[in-house]
């Protein structure tokens, strides 16, 4: 069994930020992720995650002007300015609070536009690799359902595969939600072998409520183990949307880091 991330764009959002941090660590969490942590100061988040001690795993880039509609900008032709200030400010705080990847949103594209849209995120995410490796950072990208977002370019697992290729850096990886990821195609357990080299984090939340993922038609025990056989020797991000208080829906937490803990045991028994 994997280990858990908490996901601090979803869980814990009675609190400020920073006691977010405080909330997942006395929850048993090593290890965060945020979605825009910016309005705190890089100093205060890196001292909240050292008193903690935990891990920031990521955070993604700038969405644009969200008033205008828009949900990221590496893959929006004639933007290529913009996204550059974004990744900028994205990979200087994520190394200043010691994150380890940032995820570049590719946005939302008409499906006349997105052979331009495709090279204009290609040429974007290998400005934003170059950038993310002086400061020792993996850039990951997000296939996102078209239910949830539609028109959001980036949408399916073999998308971002070919994306990658075409990229040519070795810091560029899939983030695989595996929400998403079934919405759209399902096969999870196939998609996640035949790609697990490209794959940087996986996350997870139930289909369709997108609630704690111990619900709905995923049987997430299974994907865990599936992913143990498999070698991945990542973290498995909490990135769903509470039933009611976080701390109320934590039971598979315990349950599984519980059988995480009894297998690592029996292993070395």
């Amino acid at each position: 069994m994997p280990p858990f991330s908490a996901n601090l764009g979803f869980l814990f959002t009675e609190f400020s930020e920073i006691e977010r941090i405080e909330a997942a660590a006395a929850a048993g969490f090593r290890a965060v992720e945020m979605h825009w942590p910016y309005q705190v100061p890089a100093a205060e988040m890196r001292s909240a995650l050292s008193r903690s001690q935990v891990t920031m795993l990521g955070l993604n880039t700038p969405v644009g002007n969200a008033a205008a509609g828009d949900f990221g900008l590496a893959a929006l032709p004639g933007r290529e300015g913009e996204f550059e200030h974004a990744i900028g400010q994205a990979v200087s705080y994520g190394h200043a609070i010691g994150a380890t990847a940032v995820h570049c949103m590719s946005g939302l594209v008409s499906p006349h536009a997105a052979s331009a849209a495709e090279r204009a995120f290609v040429a974007n995410l290998r400005l934003a690799a170059d950038m993310a490796t002086q400061a020792g950072m993996t850039v990951l990208i997000e296939p996102i359902n078209h239910r949830d977002r539609p028109g959001y370019f980036l949408h399916t697992i073999e998308q971002a595969a070919s994306i990658i290729d075409q990229v040519g850096r070795r810091n560029v990886k899939i983030m695989f939600d595996c929400y998403h990821t079934q919405i759209m195609q399902g096969d999870l357990t196939r998609r996640l072998k035949d790609h697990l080299d490209l794959i940087g984090h996986v996350q997870i939340a139930a289909v369709p409520s997108r609630a704690e993922p111990d619900e709905g038609e995923i049987d997430y025990r299974y994907i865990c183990r599936s992913l143990d056989g498999l070698g991945y020797g990542g973290w498995i991000g909490a990135e769903y949307k509470p039933r009611g208080r976080t701390e109320d829906g934590l039971g598979w937490l315990a349950a599984w880091s519980e059988e995480r803990t009894s297998n690592a045991s029996g292993a070395s028994a």
